[in-house]
């Protein structure tokens, strides 16, 4: 991990009140939400929230400058050094938040900021909570209710509303780490990975299916189920359909977010039956006597 000062774009010696303003600045610009799929930019504010966490809690920042634990909170071989003397049973004035207490007494603007940040540490927000949840195909097309379980043992309920896209991110209130004092809960934030289903292909809205059909079917048409995501339906399949041909069920695609639903397109597939079949040979051979190259019409 990046010295947590540099991740902030803050110098050693900024403020309390400096870092926290960095801290804001970036989360905006880097939080999930607002860059739904961008996974560097997931993964650059996953990297500011671990620096804030670090240096907006004085002890942790403390410890951090002094050399005691490294940029990821972990701790350091340790050292003698005066200031191991300075902590001694016998105390040190500035070993540590007791000399500010003639500011804290204060009134002047210096000791309100101190003021103001002691309050603020003592009522943090908790910390957002990533998480990952796998669904199907079907279940991102129509909505579904799903229960997330978490490293504790412990559930979340979460509503996956209809068309939803792999990658986005649900935001669940209050629902992550807890905060200190008045601070409340973070919030869990929800990656939605769609797991992708053999027989669709999702295109905006709109989603595709390969459907195979028999060559009776597609020489004398005929009336076939075709699987949606809300069910399968009934569709007719025209005479002299071929492989290649493209129908089209209006409304059984993703819900549109102007309102209505896309489509589904189906593109049949003539496929033989499997084996050697005499009759079919034996038509074949007879049928193919006629006049007929379908390689003339624009093809090499």
């Amino acid at each position: 991990m990046t010295n947590p000062y540099e991740v902030l774009g803050v110098p050693p010696t900024a403020s309390s009140a400096d870092i926290q303003k960095a801290y804001r600045k970036l989360a905006k610009k880097l939080h999930p939400d607002l860059n739904p799929g961008d996974k560097a930019a997931e993964e650059k504010f996953k990297q500011v929230a671990g620096a804030y966490g670090l240096l907006g809690d004085a002890e942790k920042r403390k410890r951090f400058d002094d050399g005691e634990i490294d940029e990821t909170g972990a701790e350091r071989p340790q050292h003698k050094f005066y200031r191991d003397f300075a902590t001694s049973d016998e105390g040190h004035p500035y070993a540590d938040n007791s000399g500010y207490a003639d500011f804290m007494d204060s009134d002047d603007a210096f000791a309100e900021l101190l003021r103001r940040n002691e309050r603020a540490r003592a009522n943090r927000r908790g910390h957002d909570l990533h998480y990952r949840l796998p669904i199907d195909f079907g279940d991102s097309i129509t909505g579904a209710n799903k229960h997330l379980t978490l490293p504790d043992g412990s559930a979340l309920d979460v509503t996956i509303p209809p068309g939803l896209l792999d990658g986005q991110i649900l935001r669940l209130r209050g629902k992550g780490a807890p905060g200190s004092g008045t601070g409340g809960h973070g919030d869990a934030l929800i990656e939605v990975e769609v797991m992708p289903d053999p027989r669709f292909t999702r295109e905006g809205d709109d989603i595709s299916l390969e459907l195979p059909i028999s060559l009776s079917e597609a020489v004398l048409g005929t009336k076939i189920r075709v699987p949606t995501p809300t069910g399968a339906v009934t569709m007719t399949v025209p005479k002299g359909s071929n492989t290649g041909t493209t129908m089209r069920l209006r409304g059984k695609g993703a819900p549109r977010r102007e309102g209505g639903h896309g489509d589904e397109f189906v593109r049949l597939k003539v496929v033989l039956p499997k084996g050697p079949d005499p009759e079919l040979e034996d038509f074949v051979s007879r049928w193919g006597r006629k006049a007929f190259n379908p390689r003339e019409d624009g093809a090499s």
